[in-house]
């Protein structure tokens, strides 16, 4: 046992009045106490150098009851036991001499510990330390029993009834003085609180506002990103959204400052090996810290452990009671994201969800607006362009072959190969197989090959982002995302440069492929139909055309026949133009003459019914009356020019008409068909040469050109 402490001796001599004094005095210096602390530790080591000079003892407690859980709690320990109880240990209300005082509010007393009985396991505690006497009495106010304050000595002296009742009274300041401590504190937590509370209620309404005025999604994270990080202390925040298509997850936004090189925007995870997969599947928030995010190894967990990351949590976002992504946060701290941070990550995830449904929603419209006007300004030009047949013309069995193929391949989804020479009407075919597919409803998109620069062709196929290349100032899709899900045909397919094959066959056999200056595949469903007047097995030899996308191509090919060799259609087609052609340049032509529809039919047609159906058209134009006057000139000259290069021009023209009688090609006999030609012309219009009835415009000239050609011919005005 140590050894005993010997009161101070002017204690212990001195008069009781001279003590009464000192405990007025004392008391009056625990009330200037009182008045000057509010915080409990320090107050009770003010207290315990104060009443010293008064009361003989070696500890001083404070022991609270907690409503909560029942329990009481040694909140303040001023004493000179070494070892002692740390403050914060607790002990239930039965078990303490302490509660006992709380519950009966009555003071416990032990004269001498070893022979005490009351509360044997408590004491045990105390002999140990070698305490012999002690008092426990009850703190409480007027309107709160707050628990005990008890004090005690490591000698066998008797605590005196005076030191009681000065005790008493000291611990009735003492409970004022907790009670007011208490609820300073209360106030000051409920305040905390409070202040929590309004920033995170405020982070709520900013991220709200953000949400309202932002619908590109950069825009939309930065906004968030510069919220949270008022009241939420993280270095990492990404958005997880998933791929309906791959069912892969999509980080499409990062920030991560210090680290934006070694992530590339838009990465692609698996759920598996992803925390965001997890929040998904579980249902809950996913908080992890140090080694349990080695679990999950994938390219972005990689950067964020090698930067020193040690917290990640990723918290859902929810439509229509659908998990669609998570939004995600990451500190270097390991004590990061508290319980409260979390729920606020959740209401803030909830808004998110929201924004970013909307925002991909927007995007979607977008895009569809973008396509749809894009179809609009495309079938603006298709209704200008040349081709506007109302069906195929013609009987001949050569065509009906290659009507009875397009009947078998037009349902199927097989890519088709139109074959022929120029001016055969492929398009038309192109049409007609569009036209009797399931794919009918949606859009029929062209492409000539041969027609755009081979630096552009591959922006009008695919399409290209912003800032692509030089002049490209905002996003454009291509032709086969306008026709995604309907037919694209591509003419003369021949001329596509070699470059380009192997993007284009990629698409023919897995329908993807990325725009230009962009990364994410593009999916499309379309029906390809491709055509050329080249010889593309030729080609295919002559490393021109790779043997690939031939094979890939040649699926189904059809020939087209020539006009040629469908001479018996010639008919029906001239009737056809002559009839179109009179509404659309309201004229009154009527009937053709034998002569004209004998020389037609006699001539070979290098270019085809596209040939014939200029041929006709300028006849219509330069035809004044019912008659149609054909101009047998060109027929002419172009069956010299086939002579002249090799061709047989007995095959090509053998008879303009039996009228014309026009047996030879000499020079004079064409100066003197155009003179009489002019001549009609002046004579219908009674010699008109200007004017909107004027000869020039009924032969299609302009008015110095036909009085230069006069002069020429020696053609002049009757007297």
């Amino acid at each position: 046992m140590a050894d005993p402490v010997i009161s101070p001796p002017e204690v212990a001599t001195s008069s009781p009045l001279e003590h009464s004094r000192r405990q007025l005095e004392a008391l009056l210096e625990v009330s200037e106490a009182i008045a000057q602390q509010r915080d409990l530790p320090a107050l009770f080591h003010d207290l315990a150098e104060r009443l010293h000079s008064v009361v003989d003892f070696d500890f001083l407690t404070l022991i609270l009851h907690d409503p909560a859980r029942n329990v009481m709690r040694l909140h303040i320990l001023e004493t000179r036991i070494p070892g002692g109880k740390p403050t914060g240990t607790e002990s239930s209300v039965e078990d303490n001499p302490a509660g006992w005082v709380w519950q009966t509010q009555q003071t416990f007393v032990v004269s001498d510990t070893e022979e005490e009985t009351r509360f044997p396991e408590f004491l045990k505690r105390y002999r140990e330390h070698n305490v012999r006497s002690l008092a426990i009495l009850p703190l409480t106010t007027a309107q709160h029993r707050l628990g005990a304050m008890g004090f005690g000595r490591l000698v066998p002296q008797r605590i005196t009834d005076t030191e009681l009742q000065f005790m008493e009274r000291v611990a009735s300041q003492v409970a004022v003085a907790v009670d007011n401590a208490l609820n300073l504190e209360t106030s000051q937590a409920y305040q905390s609180q409070l202040a929590r509370e309004r920033d995170r209620l405020q982070v709520l309404l900013e991220v709200n506002n953000v949400l309202i005025t932002s619908r590109e999604l950069p825009e939309l994270f930065r906004g968030i990103v510069n919220t949270l990080e008022r009241v939420i202390h993280h270095d990492y925040t990404s958005l997880a959204l998933l791929d309906s298509q791959t069912g892969l997850l999509k980080i499409h936004a990062l920030d991560f400052p210090g680290h934006q090189l070694s992530l590339k925007q838009e990465v692609t995870v698996s759920r598996d090996t992803s925390p965001s997969g997890q929040a998904i599947a579980t249902g809950q928030p996913f908080l992890a810290r140090g080694p349990e995010i080695d679990r999950y190894q994938n390219e972005i967990i990689l950067v964020l452990r090698a930067a020193g990351v040690q917290c990640m949590c990723c918290v859902r976002l929810l439509t229509h009671g659908q998990a669609f992504g998570t939004l995600n946060v990451a500190s270097r701290r390991n004590d990061a994201f508290s319980r409260q941070d979390v729920e606020l990550l959740q209401h803030v995830a909830a808004q998110v969800a929201i924004a970013v449904e909307n925002t991909l929603a927007f995007k979607e419209i977008e895009a569809l607006k973008n396509k749809l006007a894009e179809e609009k300004l495309y079938l603006e030009e298709e209704i200008r362009s040349e081709f506007n047949f109302e069906e195929i013309i013609g009987e001949s069995p050569s065509l009906k072959r290659a009507l009875a193929q397009v009947e078998l391949a037009a349902p199927a989804g097989t890519t088709v190969l139109l074959l022929g020479e120029t001016g055969t009407g492929k398009e038309l075919f192109a049409r007609a197989i569009h036209n009797l597919s399931p794919r009918r409803d949606r859009t029929f998109v062209k492409v000539n090959c041969a027609a755009i620069p081979s630096g552009l062709l591959e922006s009008e196929l695919f399409g290209h982002e912003r800032g692509a290349f030089t002049g490209a100032i905002g996003q454009k899709i291509g032709r086969f995302e306008l026709a995604d899900h309907g037919t694209l045909f591509l003419d003369e397919v021949g001329d596509l440069p070699l470059e380009l094959q192997p993007k284009l066959l990629r698409v023919l056999q897995e329908q993807e492929f990325e725009r230009l200056g962009g990364n994410r595949t593009q999916r499309v469903d379309v029906r390809v139909v491709a055509a050329t007047n080249q010889d593309l097995s030729k080609s295919v030899a002559e490393r021109a055309f790779r043997s690939d996308l031939y094979y890939r191509l040649n699926v189904f090919p059809i020939q087209i026949p020539a006009l040629r060799e469908r001479a018996e259609d010639l008919p029906l087609l001239v009737r056809y133009f002559v009839q179109r052609f009179s509404r659309q340049l309201n004229k009154g032509v009527e009937y053709i003459p034998a002569d004209a529809m004998d020389a037609l039919a006699h001539y070979a047609w290098p270019g085809n019914v596209r040939e014939l159906e200029n041929l006709i058209e300028r006849a219509v134009l330069l035809s004044p009356g019912k008659e149609l006057r054909v101009p047998f000139t060109e027929l002419k000259s172009t069956a010299s020019s086939g002579a002249a290069s090799g061709t047989d021009s007995s095959s090509s023209f053998s008879s303009l008409s039996s009228s014309t009688s026009l047996a030879s090609a000499s020079i004079s006999t064409l100066e003197e068909a155009e003179r009489q030609h002019i001549l009609r012309a002046l004579k219908e219009t009674q010699w008109r040469i200007a004017g909107p009835n004027g000869a020039a415009l009924l032969l299609g000239m302009k008015r110095t050109t036909l009085q230069a050609r006069m002069r020429k011919l020696g053609i002049r005005r009757p007297v």
